[in-house]
């Protein structure tokens, strides 16, 4: 399995004039919005969730956000960290409300079942969903953000509030941790020789 990097596939410059006629109640620019950013954003969230029904109503919520707070987007920066922020924002309630209580007790370390070998080599291979299960939240967002929806180091690092730094220490973390594990996957299980005899060699 290959983490290619998907970025969209409008500059930055044609979101923010997109975003300037949408503060203008142009709905035209705002149906394009729509159409070119929900994609990644449900990946965002159904690949940290791993449930659709949720990514769904986070991505609606988000939208609903956006349009609530679309006059504090400054003409002029970068859109994707702006609508990102909000959308982390929003997982981040999510997260919150449906785990308020037992979200002590969650495991950071349950892994999940990668599916058994198989004859075809490459359909044994976990994917993205199940490799970025066993990373830390926040290793996981991270490559979420870099490999699925395009964004640079930079303009995680605005999301997150963080540094480029940061950023980069964590995606090399979770790169090495996925590595580990796409390593194992490809090898397969380790077989165990079978015991020798206790007799074998000893004089009659």
């Amino acid at each position: 399995m290959q983490l290619e990097a998907q970025p969209s596939a409008f500059p930055n410059a044609e979101f923010e004039q997109l975003m300037a006629r949408y503060q203008q109640a142009d709905p035209g620019a705002v149906a394009v919005l729509v159409e070119r950013l929900s994609p990644q954003l449900y990946r965002f969230f159904a690949s940290q969730l791993g449930n659709r029904a949720d990514a769904e109503d986070m991505l609606q919520d988000t939208w609903m956000r956006i349009h609530r707070v679309r006059h504090t987007y400054r003409a002029g920066d970068p859109v994707l960290p702006w609508v990102y922020t909000i959308a982390r924002r929003v997982r981040v309630d999510n997260y919150r409300k449906r785990y308020r209580i037992s979200s002590r007790e969650m495991g950071v370390d349950v892994l999940p079942e990668f599916p058994g070998q198989k004859n075809d080599e490459t359909s044994s291979l976990p994917s993205f969903e199940e490799l970025v299960a066993v990373l830390p939240e926040s290793q996981r967002e991270v490559v979420t953000m870099l490999k699925v929806d395009g964004l640079s180091l930079e303009e995680i690092a605005r999301v997150t509030s963080s540094t480029t730094g940061a950023v980069k220490q964590k995606a090399h973390r979770a790169y090495e941790r996925l590595r580990k594990i796409l390593e194992r996957a490809t090898k397969g299980p380790e077989r165990t020789p079978p015991p020798q005899s206790a007799s074998k060699g000893v004089a009659q």
